[in-house]
């Protein structure tokens, strides 16, 4: 089954590009509520699936032993910019555990904005794996394995006691089984288990509103999801998707992105949970899908709308910063997501 094209850019008055893909919109009970392409197809949800992965950390108490506050808990969700406050916090989470940078095992990056690469620069430093933008994760995961007591080292294999709570969490919330046929390596070492778009939508519904879960879990959930919301600068960071919209909508709506063109979402007014891959991995298109189903389900109020719309319509840009084009919905977006 070819997924169909979801996204349009253009240049002037005619479509450049094209980008397929597919979504998926659940309950928390498992049905589909809406769908377009594949969703049944197994996908890596990436970064995307952050926010359960980080259940154990919280439903263990390992959280609360170490005493993390909810700006920390949101960074444990996050793919950070790796600006400074990203950075401070993640060496904060591993002081709290008694640690430092040198125990995270994610790789290290350069920052994602020009302005604190030049902050580096002007400091004569190099990235280091603080920077990483699963820096906070990371954080948790050893802050977990501190508190259960096991090795900190290898805590990113799939053998690790660390990773098998994790495997778990996801497996319950998912519904699904993850083998090792399914396992693959993220980009920041730890295993990513590709899953159907269906059973990660339904994942958030459940994540979202607590239904189906048991009370410990869905206490956790609910801990995860108002930290993000009211920490949402430390999901993302300056400029970012996730960021913007969950400001935008005020704990109304949690998102969350991750790489090759994946998106999760949760509407908890709306019992429902969305899960979305751009077949071709372009962040530019999954972005676009994804506030345009956010738009086509979710009632707004004006402020909402106008804040919304840079997503739905952002703007191609030249070099010198003018708009040549945009990239935008295809005309029959709202249709196929209907069923019509």
């Amino acid at each position: 089954m070819e997924n169909p094209v979801l996204v349009e850019v253009t240049r002037g008055n005619v479509v450049e590009s094209r980008h397929r893909g597919a979504i998926a919109v659940v309950d928390a009970d498992g049905a589909v509520v809406a769908a377009i392409g594949d969703v049944t197809r197994p996908v890596f949800p990436r970064s995307a699936v952050k926010a359960l992965q980080a259940l154990p950390l919280v439903e263990s108490g390992a959280a609360d032993a170490l005493g993390y506050d909810e700006a920390e808990l949101a960074l444990a969700c996050a793919s950070h910019n790796g600006e400074e406050r990203h950075v401070n916090s993640a060496r904060v989470m591993l002081m709290k555990a008694g640690l430092d940078e040198d125990a995270l095992e994610c790789g290290s990056h350069w920052p994602a904005r020009m302005e604190d690469i030049a902050r580096l620069h002007r400091q004569d430093a190099e990235p280091c794996p603080l920077h990483n933008n699963c820096s906070g994760k990371h954080a948790g995961f050893l802050g977990l394995a501190k508190v259960m007591g096991v090795e900190t080292r290898g805590y990113v294999e799939a053998a690790h006691p660390v990773q098998r709570e994790v495997k778990a969490a996801v497996e319950a919330m998912t519904g699904t089984t993850l083998g090792a046929d399914q396992c693959g390596i993220d980009g920041c070492s730890i295993p990513t288990y590709a899953t159907p778009l269906h059973n990660l939508a339904q994942a958030f519904a459940r994540f979202g509103t607590g239904q189906g879960l048991e009370k410990g879990r869905a206490e956790a959930a609910r801990r995860l999801y108002d930290a993000c919301i009211d920490e949402a600068w430390m999901v993302a960071g300056t400029e970012r998707c996730c960021t913007s919209i969950m400001q935008a909508f005020g704990g109304r709506v949690f998102v969350k992105t991750g790489a090759e063109g994946v998106f999760c979402a949760a509407v908890p007014e709306l019992g429902l949970g969305i899960a979305l891959k751009c077949d071709d991995g372009a962040t530019r298109a999954s972005e676009t899908m994804l506030a345009a189903v956010i738009d086509e389900l979710v009632e707004q109020d004006e402020q909402e709308a106008a804040d919304l719309a840079p997503w739905l319509r952002p703007a191609v840009r030249t070099r010198k910063g003018f708009a040549a084009g945009e990239v935008r919905a295809t005309a029959n977006f709202g249709s196929l997501l209907k069923g019509r």
